[in-house]
């Protein structure tokens, strides 16, 4: 099947005009005339992801994506219905390298997740953890080019130091505004790089409201927003008041919210938070906590049993694939004129 152009705005669906405005800065605002959400009020819903994403940011509605962790949970994503996806840092460690949400993962591995999840619908968009950069502003630009590469349609970049850990964990440490800011700049800096016109969103993350309070973590986000980024996501915003007052004080700029179960956000529906005036909620180990759950249940069950009869619930191989995409392969291959998958 052809590829997606990620790198142009031809796509005849896509709502931002042809003509491309070299950006600005306006009183010492970042301003992209090409990139105003105005220019993706109308028009059809693009096949390119990143502007796809755009439309949804710009429109009514808040953006609901749950986090995946790898093709199987992508899948059954997709089959309940979801136009957007999230690749949690959190989960994509577990998932691949079996280990804690720690700063253990590279770019590679992020990366290399990215591209499988893109590929199974081009289309959906991916938002997808991009922790600090990892590493200076080369390393920055170089993750958000890696990323759009991938098919990703948009990152989050965040504050915390090398040595991260997840949002939701105690003992968080913060770089200064300056570095946070050089971080962000650097990824506006590459996506406006990219050739063609890139339409990929860049999402300013703090973890300092842990840290140094609300405050800061307020300026933090206004200053990430005057250096370009297009979203605002605030970890670990502990009530339903503070939300509120985080998305008035950050307003035009769409503000994300991460709801862990059990973490420092409370345990908001998709509904509450639209409510509150957040534009994207994600939901980072929706599928990975499941995951455990049902992984564990069924090994204890195997091992107790000595079958997995009970844990298959009746799904057969064939139903099992069909989840995976078994039908739409063999219709590939029927339509190309081939034969080897006319009986599975």
């Amino acid at each position: 099947m052809p590829g997606l152009d990620y790198f142009s705005n031809n796509n005849t669906a896509a709502a931002a005009p042809a003509s491309v405005e070299t950006p600005e800065t306006r009183d010492g605002v970042y301003y992209n005339a090409r990139l105003d959400p105005k220019n993706y009020l109308e028009g059809p819903l693009s096949s390119n992801p990143a502007t796809r994403l755009r439309q949804m940011l710009a429109r009514p509605g808040i953006v609901v994506a749950p986090g995946i962790c790898d093709g199987i949970s992508a899948r059954c994503a997709l089959e309940a219905g979801f136009d957007c996806l999230y690749q949690s840092g959190a989960a994509t460690t577990a998932s691949r390298l079996g280990q804690p949400d720690l700063a253990i993962a590279t770019m590679n591995d992020f990366v290399g997740a990215a591209q499988m999840v893109c590929s199974i619908n081009p289309s959906v968009p991916v938002i997808a953890d991009a922790d600090t950069g990892f590493g200076g502003p080369i390393n920055v630009a170089r993750t958000v080019t890696q990323y759009a590469k991938a098919g990703v349609a948009g990152l989050h970049i965040e504050d915390q130091v090398q040595t991260k850990r997840c949002g939701h964990l105690m003992g968080k440490q913060v770089v200064s505004r300056e570095e946070f800011i050089t971080r962000i700049r650097a990824a506006v800096l590459a996506r406006d790089a990219i050739p063609g016109g890139s339409d990929f969103v860049i999402i300013g993350r703090t973890d300092s409201a842990q840290v140094l309070g609300m405050e800061e973590a307020i300026t933090r986000l206004k200053l990430a927003a005057d250096a370009g980024a297009d979203v605002c996501f605030i970890e670990g915003v502990k009530t339903e008041e503070l939300l509120k007052s985080t998305v008035a004080a950050l307003a035009p700029k769409p503000v994300l919210v991460n709801v862990i179960s059990g973490g420092l956000t409370p345990s908001f529906t998709y509904q509450d938070a639209e409510r509150m005036g957040a534009k994207i909620i994600i939901f980072s180990l929706v599928s990975c906590v499941a995951m455990v759950h049902a992984v564990r249940a069924a090994m204890h069950s195997l091992k107790k049993t000595g079958t997995d009869f009970s844990s298959a619930k009746g799904m057969d191989p064939k139903s099992f694939f069909e989840v995976m995409g078994l039908n739409e392969v063999i219709e590939l291959d029927s339509k190309a004129g081939g034969s080897a998958f006319q009986v599975v």
